[in-house]
C-alpha cells in the first residue's frame, strides 16, 4: 500500500470511523400519567425544583421517551440524598406512589419499564417499605380490573414484577392470594370468550396468546415465590389452596384441549407437573404418582380427593397422544433429577417415560407433535445423564450402550436422521450425542476414558456400522462427528485411513455439501489439536497436511466442476481458518505442478486450484496485503494466464482475487487496475449466465472498493493538509492514487460502450450494461458536500447516449431493461433532445413499431414510449390537445405530475390508433394480421401502466374516461380474435395452407368459427406459392400522424394474402396482452370503495365485468395453452379480490365457484361449457376431480411438512384408483401417485432411477408411514395370490406396478434395528411371487422391489434359495414365466452384491463361491436344452455377474472360481453356443437380440479373463474376438467393438496400468479387413473409431496385403468416406485421414511427397466440414484435423502446402473460433495453443504453452499467422488474402444488399444465426495485427497494382453503402434495425481496408478508429514480446 509509517495512525483511525455504523436511534414511547397524578405533582413541586416531585414532573412534561430514561435515572441519587435527613415525608411517599402507578402503566416492552424498575431496585432501604405498599396498593387496583381484553396487560404487569424486579416480586407475594385468583378467574374467562369465538381466527389468535401468557405467569409464579409451600400451602382449605386447585383444573383441561394451540398444551405440562410438584405431598411418592398417571394406571382409591377432583379427566379416562406427550416433557422439565434426588423411584420413573416416549413415537405422525417428542427425547437424554451421575447399579445396566433402551434410542436415530425437518434432524445429533455420554456414564471410570472408549465393544461397532453405511446418509455426517468429538479422529482413522478422501468425493452434491464440510471440520481440528498435543516439535504438521491438505489439492486438480466448486466454498475457507500457515504449503505444491497441469476447457487444473485458494485466502483476510502476496505467492504472468485461462471458473477465481478483499476499503492497486482492464477485454462475451453474473458482481464488489477507498483518501488527503509537514510526505500521495481511480474508471466505461459495437453479441450487451449500470450504482450524482471520485455522466457524449438507445432494438428484451434502467440512473441533464424533428422521429417510429408484424418490435416501442415519457421528450404537437389539463395541475410534484400526464397522452394516443384498427380487424382479420396485428398497442398501453404508481394519480378525472375505453377496447379486440383462439384445432394451430389438402382443413375450421370478416379468405382458403408476399401501402399511413390522424379514417387497405401462421400469431398475441392488461388494471388501479367516491378509477361493476371475462375465456376455450393466457390476468384478478375491503368484491371468488360447480352438475344442452373441460377448462378454474385436487395440494410446497400426516391416505387412494374400469381415473391416480412419489422421496436430481438420493431405508419409510405398512402388505399378498392363475388366463394386476415401485425405492440398511414392529421379512414372499407375472415389466419389478428387503449379508443365502425353485433339465412341467421371474431376482440380487462393500471380503467371497456352485447345477437354463432365449439371456447374466463377483480373489488365496471349475463351466457354454455352431435363429425369434448380447458379453469377460492370467495358452479361449466380429449379427459385433474400443482408447490416452494384452497385439489387418466389408454404419464407425486409436505405423504398411490399397489409396478411400457418409461416420473418417496425413508428414521426404497431391482434396475438406450448417461433431473433427496437423501444415517453417491451401486451413481456425458452439471454440483453441508453442512461433506471444480462451485465442492466432508470413516471406502474396478477410470478401455483398430488399414473408423462419461471434471484433484484431506488420515490414515489395482489385472493390463497396444509408427511413436503426446493422458493419469493413491500402500508399491518415477513439491500430500488438507491457 501507498501509505508511509507515519502516516499509518491517521489511516487507521479514519478506517476505524468509517467502519463503525452508526445505530438505528432507539424509538421509546414517552411514559404519560393520568390528570390527578398530574395534579398532584403540581402540587408537590417545590419553588426550586429539586424535590421528587419536581423531578417527576419534569419527567412527565416530557414528549421525548429518550429523555425521559435520563430523568428516571435520577430517581435514585435524589432519593439517597433525602435519605440521610432520615424522614419519608408524605411528598416523597406520593411520589412513590405515582411511580408505581407509572410503572404499571407502561407496555412490557417499553425500555422505560426496565430502566423504572432498575431504578427503583436501588431506592435506598429506608424508603423500601412503603415503596412496597405503593406497589402493592397499585397492583391490587390492577387486579381488581373486570374488562376481559384488559386482563392481559395486568397478566404482562404481574410478570415483570417477577423478572428481576424485586420491589415487584415483594408487592406479588403480598397479594399472592389475590394474584393466584385474578389468574384464575382470567383465564376461565378468556377460555370462554375463546370458545364463543370459533371459526374467527383473528380473534381467537389473540386469545389464545393471552392464554399462553397466563399460563406462563402461572408458572413463573409457584417456581419464584420462595418457601411457596411452606407460607402458603399449611391448610387444604385456605383461599391460596382453592385457587390452586382451580389453576390445577384449568391447566389439565387445557393439557387435553386439542382445539388450542400446542404451545398452550406444552405450557399446561410443564404447569401441571409443576403444581402437583407444589401441592403433593409426601414429595418422595410423586414419582409414583406421576408414573402411574403415564402408563394408564392410577388408582383412584389411593390418591387424593383434591388431585382426583382437579385431575380426573388424566386419571380415569383415555388421554390424547399430545397430553401423555407433554406430561412427559413437564415431567423432564419440573422435576429436579440432578443429585440422585429422585431416589429409585425416579429411576424408575425415568425409565417408565421413555417406554411411552417410544410407544409414541410410532404413532404420532403429526408433524409439530414429532418435533415436540424429538426434543422431549433430547430433553430424556439429559435427564437420565444427570441420573446416571450418581446413580444405582441397575440403571446402568438398563443405559448402557447394549440395552434395549440405548438400541431403542439409536433406531430413533437412524429413522430419523434424514427427517425433512431440520430441527428435528438437529435433534436426533443431540440424542445420539447423549447417547454416547450415557454409555460413557456407565462404564467404570478407567473405561470412561477416550482412550478407553475407543477400545469398548460398543462404540467399536457403532463406529464401524456408521462407516459401513453409504455416504449418501445425511445423518451419518452428525453421528461421526459426536464420535470424534468423544473418542478423537485417530481410532477412526485407523479403520478408514481414506476417509476425508471419500468425504471429499461426496461433496459434489449439493444437498450433502453441509454435512460433509462440518464433519471434515470437527474431523481435521480434532486431528490437529491431537497430534499438536503429542509432538515434540513441528514435524506434526507434515502428518496433517498430507491427511487433510493433499486430498483437498487432489479434488481442485481433477474433480469435476461441481465437486471443486463446492470444496472450494465449503472446506476450504475452514482449513484456512484452522491453519492459515498451510496456505503457503498449498501455493507451493500448486506452483510446482502448474506448468505440468495447466488445465484445459474441461479441468481446471493446477493454475485453477491456485487461483482457488489465493481467492479464498484474501476474502477471509489470510493475506494482509494483495500486491505482497502477489509478489510473494504468485507472478505476474501467473496472474495474466488465470484471467484468459480456457477453464471459465479459473478466470472467475483470478477475477475475485483482484476484486475481492475482507476489507472493503482496501486501496486497489495500479497493477490490479490494469490487469482489471485486460480482463474485461477478453471475456465480456461469455455466453453462460452464470459466469457473467460471477462476472459482473465481482467487477462491482471493485468499483464499491474503489468507492469506499477514495473516501478515505479524500479524508487522508484533508487530514495530511492540516497534520503533515512536507518532510512526511509518504510514497505516493492520495491525490495520485484518486487520479488513478478515475482514469481507471473512466478506461473501463470506454471499453465497456466500445463494445456496444454494431452486432456486438447478446452476452457481450448484457455484460457492458450490467456493468455500467453497476457503475451509476456504485458511484452516484454527489449531493451535498459529499465527494465522489468518478461520475458516469462525465463519460457519456451524443454518441454514446444513441449507443444507448439503440440497445433498444436487441432482440434480447434483457438488454432492453438493462439500457433503460441504465438511462433512468443517468441525470437528466445528461439526457437532453435538441432536435425537435428527431424527437418526433423517434415518437413516429414507436408508433410504427408498436403495429410492428414482428412480435419484438412491439417490445422496442414499449421502451422507447416509456424512456420518453419519464424525460419528458414527447413531440410538442402531442400535449397541445391536454395544455388546459396540465395548467390545473397545480405546484405539487412537478416531475410525478409530468410524468402522469406525459402517459396519460400517450395511452390516450395509443388507444385512439388502437380504435381505428379494432374496427378495421372487425371488418377484415386477415388484413390486420398482415397490416396491424393489433397486440402490439395493447402491450404498449400496458407497459406504460406498469412503470406509473397509479395509486397516487393527479388527474382522477382524466384517467377515468381513459380507464373506461381501454375496458370496451380490451372486450372488443378480444371479442374480434377469441373464435380463432377457441378453435377445434390442435393447439389453436391454424394449419399452413400450401398445400391443397391442409387447404381443405382450414376450410372446416374457418367455417367453424365464422369470423366477421369481409375477405375471402375466410370463406375460401387460398394455396400460398412458397414465396408469396403481399403488396401494401406504406406502413406511415397505418399509423395516424398526431395533427392528422382525421385524413386518414376510413383509408381502406388492399386486399392481401396473409399465412395461416400471422393469424394465429395476431389473434394470440392479442388475447395474451389482453388478459394481462386486464390483470393490471386490477393489480394497479385503485377500486371505488362508494360509486360516489373519487378516490378510485374501477368501479365494482367493472371488476365484475372482468371477472365474467376471465370466467367465460377460462371455461369455453378448448385447450390448455387458451387458457395460459387467460390464466395470469385471472390470478391477479383473484389476489386482489380476497384482500379487498368490499365484501361484495371479496365473495364474488366464491360465488364463481359455486357457478361452476352447478353448472358442471347440471346436464343442459344448453351449458357454455367446452366438451373438454373436465380435461382441460376446469383443472386451471377448480379441480372438479377429487384426485385432481389431492394432486394439487401434495405438489403445493407452501403445505410443507403439514401434508405428510395425510401421505399414506393419498397413497392408498392412487393405489386403490389406479385400480379402476375408468381411464380418467386411472389417470389421475398415476399423477397422483407420481405427486407422492416426490413428496416422499424427494425431487430427482439424477439420471439413475432408483439412485439412493430418492431412496429411504425400509424402517424409515415405514416408521414415518405407518399406516402402508398394512395396506401395502394387504394388497400385495392379494395381488400375489392370484398372479398366476392355473387356468393360464392373464391377470395384469394394475396395482402391482405401483405397488411394486414404492417398495422397489426403499434399501436395507445395516443400521436397521430388531426393535421395530414393522419387519420387512412379511413382504419377501409376495414379491417373490409378484415374480410370476404373464407381464415382463411387472416381473422387472419384483425383481428390483425384492432387493430392498433383503439384508446384504442374507443375499447369498436368498440366492441359494431361489435357484433352488428352478427346475431341473429333467422336469417335465414348468412354466418359462416362472423361470425368468425367479432369474430375475437372483440377478438383481447379485447385481447388488457386485455394487456391495463386501465384494472384497474373504468371508463374501466364499458365500458367492458357493452360490456359483448352486448355479451349476442349473446350467442347462443356459444351454440349449432351454428352449426360452430370454430365460437362456438372463441365466448368461447372472453367470457374467459372477465372473465381477469372483474375478477378484484376496491376497494368499487361489482365485475362488478356478477352485470350483467356474470358468471351465463357462467356456463350455460358449464353446457350445451358438456363437461356434452358428444361429439356427432370425430375428423373429422373441429375446433373440437380448439371448445375442448376453452371451457376447460373457464371451468378452472370459476372453478377457483369460488374457489377464499369466502363463494361460491361447488355445483355452473359447472364442476369439476376430470370430465375434465375423458374427452376421450386428449386436454381437457391436458390443464386441465397443468392448475393444476402450481398450484401445485407454492404451492411446495413457491411462491404463498396462499395455494392451497379447490378445489384442496386431489387430490392424483384421479391423482393416473388417472395415472394407462392414454395412452396418455403427459397427463402420466404430472400425474407423478403433483404428484412429491405433498408431498408423502398426497397420498403414499392412494395406496392400490386407485390402490390396496402397497407404495413398487407402487415405483417398478414407477422404471419399468423410465427404459423402452421414455426420458421425464423416467426423470420425476425417479424423482418421488426418491422422495417416500427419504419420505420413513426420515419417520420410518421400512418403511426404506421396500424399503431397491428396493434401489440396484433404484441405477443401477440413473447409467444408468448418460450415456453421454442419453438425458440430463435423466441426469438432475438423478443429481435431488441424490440431494434429498444425505442426506439419500450419507452422512448419518450409510449408508442405501452398499458401492459398495455408491460409485456407488459417481460415478454417479463426471461423471455429468463432463458432457458437463453445465445445467447437475450445477445441479451436488447442490448434491455436498448439500453434503458438512450436519452436518456430513461441516467442511470437506472451502465452506460448497457456490454456487460453477462444475469446483471446482469435487475436493470438492473427499474431501467430502475421509472424508467419515472415517467417516464410509471403507477406507480398498473402497480404490481399488477410485484406480480403478484413473487406469480407467471401461473402458476396450485393446478394446481401439484395436481400435487405425482400420482404420476409414468414415470421420465425430464419437462416442460422451466430449469437456469439462478432464480426467487428474480428475486423479489429484482424487491421490490428495487418496494421503492425506493414508498420514494421518492408512494403517495397508490393505493388500498388497488386492490390488494385482490392482498392476498387472497397471503394464501390463504400460508394454503395452510402447511396444504402441515404434510403433508409428515418430512425432507420429502430425501424430497419437488421438493415442498418450490416451497413454499419459493412461500412466499418470497408473503413478498414480502406485505410490499410492508404497506408500502402503512403497516405495513412491519424486518428482513424475502427471502433473508438481510443483503439487506432497504430497501437503496437499487446501479445508481442517486443513491447512487455500489459494488454490494457
Amino acid at each position: 500500500m501507498f501509505v508511509g509509517v507515519s502516516q499509518k495512525g491517521w489511516l487507521l483511525l479514519i478506517l476505524f470511523k468509517m467502519g463503525v455504523k452508526k445505530k438505528k436511534e432507539m424509538q421509546v414511547t414517552a411514559l404519560t400519567i393520568c390528570h390527578q397524578d398530574l395534579e398532584t405533582l403540581r402540587s408537590l413541586a417545590d419553588v426550586e425544583g429539586k424535590n421528587l416531585a419536581s423531578l417527576l414532573l419534569h419527567c412527565v412534561q416530557l414528549t421525548d421517551g429518550v429523555s425521559q430514561i435520563h430523568y428516571v435515572k435520577q430517581i435514585v441519587p435524589l432519593l439517597e440524598k433525602a435519605d440521610k435527613n432520615g424522614a419519608c415525608d408524605p411528598t416523597i411517599r406520593s411520589c412513590l406512589d405515582i411511580l408505581a402507578g407509572i410503572y404499571l402503566s407502561l407496555s412490557v416492552k417499553n425500555p422505560l419499564k426496565k430502566v423504572l424498575a432498575s431504578s427503583l431496585d436501588g431506592l435506598p432501604e429506608f424508603f423500601l417499605t412503603e415503596a412496597i405498599q405503593s406497589f402493592t396498593s397499585r397492583l391490587q387496583e390492577e387486579l381488581n380490573t373486570t374488562h376481559l381484553y384488559s386482563y392481559r396487560k395486568v397478566t404482562d404487569n404481574i410478570s415483570s414484577c417477577m423478572e428481576n424486579f424485586d420491589l415487584g416480586r415483594a408487592g406479588v407475594n403480598n397479594l399472592l392470594k389475590n394474584v393466584l385468583h385474578f389468574l384464575q378467574k382470567s383465564l376461565i374467562e378468556i377460555s370462554e370468550e375463546n370458545r364463543k369465538f370459533a371459526g374467527n381466527h383473528i380473534v381467537q389468535t389473540q386469545l389464545m396468546n393471552d392464554l399462553l401468557v397466563g399460563t406462563r405467569v402461572s408458572v413463573m409464579l409457584v417456581q419464584k415465590i420462595q418457601d411457596f409451600q411452606r407460607i402458603h400451602l399449611k391448610t387444604s382449605g385456605s383461599p391460596t389452596w382453592q385457587s390452586m386447585c382451580g389453576l390445577l383444573s384449568i391447566f389439565t383441561k387445557f393439557l387435553s384441549d386439542d382445539d388450542l394451540l400446542q404451545t398452550i398444551q406444552s405450557t399446561s405440562g410443564l404447569a401441571v407437573i409443576l403444581f402437583i410438584k407444589a401441592m403433593f405431598h409426601p414429595p418422595e411418592k410423586i414419582p409414583d404418582l406421576i408414573s402411574s398417571l403415564l402408563l394408564r394406571s392410577v388408582d383412584c382409591t389411593s390418591i387424593p380427593d383434591w388431585f382426583l377432583n382437579c385431575c380426573r379427566s388424566l386419571c380415569c379416562t383415555d388421554v390424547s397422544q399430545s397430553t401423555l406427550l407433554f406430561l412427559c416433557q413437564g415431567t423432564l422439565t419440573m422435576l429436579d433429577w440432578q443429585n440422585g434426588n429422585m431416589g429409585l423411584s425416579g429411576e424408575a420413573l425415568l425409565l417408565n417415560i421413555v417406554h411411552v416416549l417410544f410407544t409414541l413415537s410410532s404413532q404420532i405422525k403429526e408433524s409439530t407433535l414429532e418435533l415436540f417428542l424429538s426434543r422431549i427425547l433430547a430433553s430424556w437424554t439429559n435427564s437420565a445423564i444427570h441420573v446416571l451421575e450418581s446413580s444405582s447399579p441397575s440403571l446402568k445396566d438398563s443405559l448402557n450402550g447394549n440395552s434395549s433402551v440405548v438400541g431403542r434410542l439409536l433406531e430413533y436415530v437412524y429413522t430419523h436422521w434424514e427427517h425433512p425437518l431440520d430441527a428435528l434432524r438437529h435433534q436426533t445429533k443431540i440424542i445420539f450425542r447423549n447417547i454416547l455420554q450415557m454409555h460413557q456414564l456407565t462404564k467404570e471410570k478407567s473405561d470412561s476414558e477416550a482412550s478407553g472408549l475407543a477400545t469398548d465393544r460398543f462404540i467399536c461397532d457403532l463406529t464401524e456400522s456408521l462407516l459401513r453405511l453409504e455416504w449418501h446418509v445425511k445423518g451419518k455426517y452428525a453421528c461421526l462427528g459426536c464420535l470424534v468429538d468423544y473418542i478423537g479422529i485417530g481410532h477412526i482413522l485407523a479403520l478408514a485411513k481414506t476417509i476425508p478422501s471419500q468425504i471429499l468425493e461426496v461433496m459434489g452434491d449439493q444437498s450433502l455439501v453441509p454435512y460433509a464440510s462440518d464433519l471434515l471440520e470437527t474431523m481435521f481440528r480434532n486431528h490437529k489439536s491431537h497430534l499438536k498435543s503429542q509432538a515434540v516439535d513441528s514435524t506434526w504438521i507434515d502428518e496433517w497436511h498430507e491427511t487433510w491438505v493433499s486430498p483437498l489439492l487432489f479434488i481442485l486438480c481433477e474433480g469435476n466442476l461441481d465437486q471443486k466448486s463446492y470444496v472450494i466454498d465449503y472446506y476450504l475457507p475452514k482449513l484456512l481458518n484452522c491453519s492459515p500457515e498451510s496456505l503457503s504449503y498449498m501455493v507451493k505444491i500448486l506452483q510446482t505442478s502448474a506448468d505440468a497441469k495447466t488445465g484445459s476447457y474441461n479441468s481446471r487444473g493446477a493454475l485453477g486450484a491456485l487461483m482457488a485458494c489465493l481467492r479464498t485466502a484474501r476474502a477471509h483476510g489470510h493475506l494482509q496485503s494483495a500486491t505482497d502476496a502477489w509478489r510473494n505467492l504468485v507472478s505476474s504472468a501467473r496472474i495474466k494466464q488465470g484471467l484468459i485461462h480456457q477453464h471459465c471458473q479459473v478466470r472467475i477465481d483470478t477475477l475475485g482475487l483482484l476484486c475481492e478483499s475482507n476489507r472493503s476499503t482496501e486501496i486497489v492497486s495500479m497493477e490490479e487496475m490494469q490487469w482489471i482492464q485486460f480482463f474485461i477485454t477478453y471475456n465480456l462475451n461469455s455466453q453462460s449466465p452464470g459466469v457473467r453474473q460471477q462476472i459482473c458482481s465481482l467487477l462491482k464488489k471493485l468499483f464499491c472498493r474503489i468507492q469506499e477507498s477514495s473516501q478515505v483518501l479524500y479524508k487522508l488527503e484533508q487530514s495530511r493538509s492540516k497534520h503533515e509537514s512536507d518532510n512526511e510526505l509518504p510514497k505516493q500521495h492520495p491525490s495520485v492514487s484518486l487520479q488513478q481511480y478515475k482514469n481507471f474508471m473512466s478506461s473501463i466505461c470506454n471499453r465497456l460502450f466500445e463494445a456496444l459495437f454494431p452486432g456486438s453479441s447478446y452476452p457481450t450487451r448484457f455484460s457492458a450494461l450490467t456493468i455500467l449500470g453497476s457503475i451509476a450504482e456504485v458511484f452516484p450524482v454527489p449531493e451535498g458536500q459529499v465527494q465522489t471520485v468518478y461520475q458516469l455522466s462525465h463519460d457519456i457524449d451524443v454518441g454514446r447516449f444513441q449507443t444507448l438507445m439503440e440497445c433498444f432494438t436487441s432482440t434480447f428484451e434483457e438488454v432492453k431493461i438493462l439500457a433503460f434502467d441504465l438511462l433512468m440512473k443517468l441525470p437528466k441533464t445528461v439526457v437532453q433532445f435538441q432536435d425537435s424533428e428527431k424527437l418526433q422521429g423517434l415518437f413516429q417510429a414507436a408508433l410504427e413499431l408498436s403495429s410492428s408484424t414482428k412480435p419484438y418490435d412491439c417490445v422496442t416501442a414499449s421502451y422507447l414510449l416509456n424512456f420518453l415519457i419519464w424525460q419528458d421528450a414527447l413531440p410538442s404537437s402531442l400535449s397541445a390537445s391536454l395544455q388546459t389539463q396540465q395548467a390545473a395541475c397545480g405546484d405539487g410534484d412537478k416531475s410525478a405530475i409530468v410524468v402522469e400526464r406525459n402517459t396519460l397522452m400517450v395511452i390516450k394516443c395509443l388507444l385512439e390508433n388502437l380504435e381505428e384498427e379494432v374496427s378495421q380487424a372487425e371488418n377484415s382479420l386477415l388484413q390486420a394480421a398482415a397490416s396491424f396485428p393489433l397486440y402490439g398497442r395493447v402491450h404498449c398501453i400496458t407497459g406504460a401502466l406498469q412503470r406509473l404508481s397509479l395509486n397516487s394519480l393527479r388527474l382522477v378525472s382524466e384517467w377515468r374516461p381513459v380507464v373506461e375505453k381501454l375496458l370496451l377496447m380490451s372486450y372488443r379486440l378480444s371479442a374480434v380474435v377469441s373464435p380463432v383462439i377457441q378453435s377445434s384445432s390442435p393447439e389453436g394451430l391454424i394449419p399452413m395452407d400450401t398445400d391443397s389438402e391442409s387447404a381443405s382443413r382450414l376450410q372446416t375450421i374457418l367455417s367453424e368459427i365464422q369470423p366477421r370478416d369481409t375477405n375471402d379468405y375466410f370463406t375460401q382458403a387460398k394455396i400460398l406459392k412458397e414465396r408469396d408476399s403481399f403488396d401494401l401501402e406504406d406502413l406511415n399511413a397505418s399509423v395516424p400522424n398526431i395533427g392528422a390522424s382525421a385524413e386518414i379514417k376510413g383509408k381502406e387497405r388492399k386486399t392481401c394474402d396473409v399465412t395461416a401462421q400471422m393469424v394465429l400469431v395476431c389473434c394470440w398475441r392479442s388475447m395474451k396482452e389482453v388478459a394481462l392488461l386486464l390483470g393490471t388494471l386490477c393489480q394497479l388501479l385503485p377500486m371505488q370503495s362508494m360509486p360516489e367516491s373519487s378516490n378510485g378509477l374501477l368501479t365494482v361493476e367493472q371488476v365484475k365485468e372482468i371477472g365474467d371475462y376471465f370466467k367465460q375465456h377460462l371455461l369455453q376455450s378448448r385447450h390448455r395453452g387458451a387458457f395460459e393466457l387467460a390464466y395470469t390476468g385471472f390470478v391477479k384478478l383473484t389476489e386482489i379480490l380476497n384482500r379487498c375491503p368490499s365484501v361484495s368484491l371479496q365473495k364474488l371468488p366464491e360465488q364463481w365457484l359455486w357457478d361452476v360447480l352447478e353448472e358442471i352438475k347440471c346436464s343442459d344442452p344448453s351449458s357454455k361449457l367446452c366438451a373438454t373441460r373436465r380435461s382441460a377448462g376446469i383443472p386451471f378454474y377448480i379441480q372438479v376431480h377429487a384426485l385432481n385436487i389431492l394432486r394439487a395440494l401434495f405438489r403445493d410446497t407452501r403445505l410443507g411438512e403439514n401434508i405428510i400426516p395425510y401421505v399414506a391416505d393419498g397413497a392408498k387412494a392412487a393405489i386403490l384408483g389406479f385400480t379402476s374400469p375408468v381411464w380418467a381415473v386411472r389417470n389421475s391416480s398415476t399423477l397422483l401417485f407420481s405427486t407422492l412419489i416426490t413428496r416422499i422421496f424427494g425431487v430427482k436430481r439424477g439420471k439413475d432411477e432408483l439412485s439412493k438420493k430418492n431412496r429411504m431405508t425400509g424402517s424409515e419409510f415405514f416408521s414415518r408411514f405407518p399406516e402402508l405398512y398394512p395396506f401395502l402388505l394387504q394388497q400385495l399378498e392379494a395381488v400375489a395370490n392370484s398372479v398366476d392363475s392355473d387356468t393360464g388366463e392373464l391377470n395384469r394386476h394394475p396395482s402391482m406396478f405401483l405397488l411394486l415401485l414404492v417398495l422397489g425405492r426403499l434399501y436395507p440398511s445395516p443400521m436397521d434395528g430388531t426393535y421395530s414392529a414393522l419387519s420387512m421379512a412379511p413382504f419377501i414372499p409376495f414379491i417373490m411371487r409378484c415374480g410370476r407375472s404373464p407381464v415382463y415389466r411387472s416381473r422387472e419389478m419384483a425383481a428390483r422391489a425384492l432387493v430392498p428387503f433383503v439384508m446384504v449379508d442374507e443375499i447369498p443365502a436368498t440366492i441359494r434359495t431361489l435357484l433352488a425353485k428352478l427346475p431341473n433339465c429333467t422336469d417335465q412341467c414348468f412354466r418359462q414365466n416362472h423361470i425368468h421371474g425367479t432369474l430375475l431376482q437372483v440377478f438383481h440380487l447379485l447385481q447388488a452384491c457386485t455394487d456391495s462393500k463386501y465384494r472384497l471380503n474373504a468371508y463374501f467371497q466364499q458365500l458367492l463361491a458357493d452360490v456359483a456352485v448352486c448355479t451349476r447345477a442349473k446350467l442347462w437354463l443356459a444351454e440349449r436344452q432351454n428352449p426360452c432365449l430370454v430365460t437362456r439371456a438372463v441365466y448368461i447374466d447372472i453367470l457374467f455377474l459372477l465372473t465381477r463377483c469372483l474375478d477378484k480373489p484376496t491376497k494368499g488365496t487361489e482365485p475362488a472360481a478356478e477352485h470350483l471349475s467356474f470358468w471351465e463351466d463357462v467356456r463350455r457354454i460358449i464353446s457350445g453356443s451358438e456363437l461356434i455352431t452358428g444361429f439356427p435363429y432370425t430375428f423373429t425369434v422373441p429375446g433373440l437380440p437380448q439371448y445375442l448380447q448376453s452371451l457376447t458379453k460373457l464371451a468378452i469377460a472370459t476372453a478377457w479373463a483369460v488374457a489377464a492370467q499369466a502363463g494361460e495358452q491361447a488355445g483355452t479361449i473359447p472364442i476369439f474376438f476376430s470370430q465375434l466380429l465375423e458374427s452376421s449379427f450386428p449386436e454381437v459385433r457391436l458390443l464386441t467393438l465397443d468392448a475393444l474400443l476402450e481398450r484401445f482408447s485407454t492404451a492411446a490416452s495413457g491411462l491404463g496400468e498396462k499395455g494392451l494384452p497379447p490378445l489384442l497385439w496386431n489387430m490392424g489387418g483384421t479391423f482393416l479387413m473388417l472395415a472394407m466389408k462392414e454395412n452396418h454404419p455403427e459397427c463402420f464407425c466404430k472400425i474407423l473409431k478403433i483404428l484412429h486409436c491405433m498408431d498408423p505405423s502398426e497397420w498403414l504398411p499392412q494395406t496392400e496385403d490386407c485390402i490390396h490399397l496402397t497407404p495413398k489409396e487407402f487415405l483417398i478411400w478414407t477422404m471419399d468416406i468423410a465427404s459423402n457418409e452421414r455426420s458421425e461416420i464423416q467426423s470420425v473418417a476425417l479424423r482418421l485421414a488426418s491422422r495417416v496425413i500427419a504419420h505420413h508428414l513426420q515419417t520420410c521426404e518421400e512418403t511426404r511427397d506421396s500424399v503431397a497431391p491428396t493434401l489440396k482434396s484433404w484441405v477443401q475438406l477440413v473447409a467444408f466440414s468448418c460450415g456453421e450448417h454442419l453438425p458440430t461433431e463435423s466441426r469438432l473433427a475438423a478443429a481435431e484435423a488441424l490440431t494434429r496437423t498444425t505442426p506439419f501444415l500450419l507452422t512448419s517453417l518450409h510449408p508442405v502446402l501452398g499458401l492459398q491451401d495455408t491460409l485456407a486451413l488459417w481460415r478454417c481456425v479463426l471461423t471455429l473460433l468463432q463458432s457458437e458452439e463453445q465445445a467447437v471454440r475450445d477445441a479451436a483453441t488447442g490448434t491455436v495453443v498448439t500453434a503458438m508453442s512450436q519452436g518456430n512461433t513461441y516467442q511470437s506471444t506472451e502465452f506460448a504453452f497457456c490454456q487460453v480462451d477462444a475469446s483471446i485465442a482469435l487475436p493470438l492466432a492473427l499474431a501467430v499467422l502475421c509472424d508467419l508470413l515472415q517467417q516464410w516471406d509471403q507477406l507480398a502474396p498473402g497480404l490481399p488474402v488477410l485484406l480480403g478477410w478484413l473487406l469480407g470478401e467471401g461473402d458476396d455483398f450485393v446478394v446481401r444488399v439484395e436481400s435487405m430488399h425482400q420482404v420476409e414473408d414468414y415470421l420465425f423462419e430464419k437462416a442460422e444465426v451466430n449469437f456469439w461471434a462478432e464480426t467487428l471484433i474480428f475486423v479489429k484484431y484482424l487491421s490490428e495485427h495487418l496494421f503492425r506488420l506493414l508498420s514494421k515490414s518492408s512494403c517495397n515489395a508490393l505493388s500498388p497494382q497488386s492490390l488494385h482489385h482490392l482498392h476498387r472493390t472497397a471503394s464501390e463497396q463504400g460508394h454503395l453503402l452510402s447511396q444504402l444509408f441515404r434510403e433508409l427511413p428515418p430512425a432507420a436503426e429502430f425501424l430497419k434495425t437488421v438493415e442498418f446493422t450490416r451497413l454499419r458493419i459493412q461500412e466499418e469493413r470497408t473503413s478498414a481496408c480502406l485505410r490499410l491500402l492508404a497506408l500502402l500508399a503512403g497516405k495513412e491518415r491519424e486518428d482513424t478508429p475502427i471502433l473508438g477513439a481510443s483503439d487506432s491500430p497504430a497501437e503496437a500488438n499487446q501479445f508481442t514480446l517486443v513491447r512487455k507491457e500489459t494488454a490494457c
